[in-house]
């Protein structure tokens, strides 16, 4: 259960307050896309017992969110990446919702106020189109067979495979370089032979991709970037 933010003397940084039945203590960590902390309450603590610990780590998230990237929204002149390179985003005005790739830009065509929503879109669109041919061809390869493929925009994760073999991706995956995309679906592919991160398991991602070391090194580095965009 969420609560609405809170504000707390002396930090000019809203404060989200959740109750876990999971977590056995208070907690405080950092939400990387709204640049928000996040304060974890146990089920036997109060509100105030929280905000008490919240206040007394004022130093410390004020630390943790003056360190994170600067957010980027999706507006016209922004420049984000896509695969890896930089595109900088040209609102065109009149048209019917286009997004149009060419020489380094992004075109977007048609009214300010839904610019954002159908570049979201139109990545989303890509993401799918990379994702889907690589996880037909590294599934076939382990000899398995994926189930739906969901394009997400997942907070935590930048991937998971379901019991029954359904795969989900984050969108923003596209906004990396190829190999990671290619390490994060063969990671996930992996999982439809063991559920598990066995050696078995790591032998499979090995079979399906020479990406393995590279795509977690970009990931751990570079990964909370992908979250600053859109």
């Amino acid at each position: 259960m969420t609560s609405l933010p809170k504000k707390l003397d002396g930090l000019d940084i809203p404060v989200v307050i959740r109750r876990s039945p999971k977590a056995r203590r208070i907690s405080l960590k950092i939400d990387f896309y709204n640049h928000t902390a996040i304060l974890i309450l146990p089920r036997h603590a109060s509100e105030t017992e929280g905000l008490k610990f919240a206040a007394q780590q004022r130093q410390w998230i004020a630390a943790q969110i003056q360190n994170l990237p600067e957010l980027i929204p999706f507006a016209d002149g922004a420049i984000i990446p896509i695969r890896g390179e930089d595109h900088r985003i040209i609102h065109r005005g009149k048209g019917h919702g286009i997004v149009r790739s060419t020489d380094k830009s992004l075109s977007v065509f048609g009214q300010p106020e839904h610019l954002a929503s159908r570049l979201k879109d139109w990545l989303k669109r890509q993401a799918r189109e990379d994702i889907n041919p690589l996880v037909i061809a590294k599934s076939t390869k382990l000899g398995k067979r994926a189930g739906r493929i969901s394009i997400r925009d997942q907070k935590t994760r930048w991937g998971s495979c379901s019991a029954n073999g359904n795969l989900s991706f984050n969108w923003r995956l596209i906004l990396a370089p190829p190999f990671v995309l290619d390490y994060v679906v063969s990671h996930e592919v992996a999982h439809l032979a063991e559920h598990n991160h066995s050696k078995a398991f790591w032998r499979h991602v090995c079979e399906l991709t020479e990406f393995r070391r590279d795509g977690q090194e970009w990931l751990r580095q570079k990964g909370k970037t992908l979250c600053r965009y859109g």
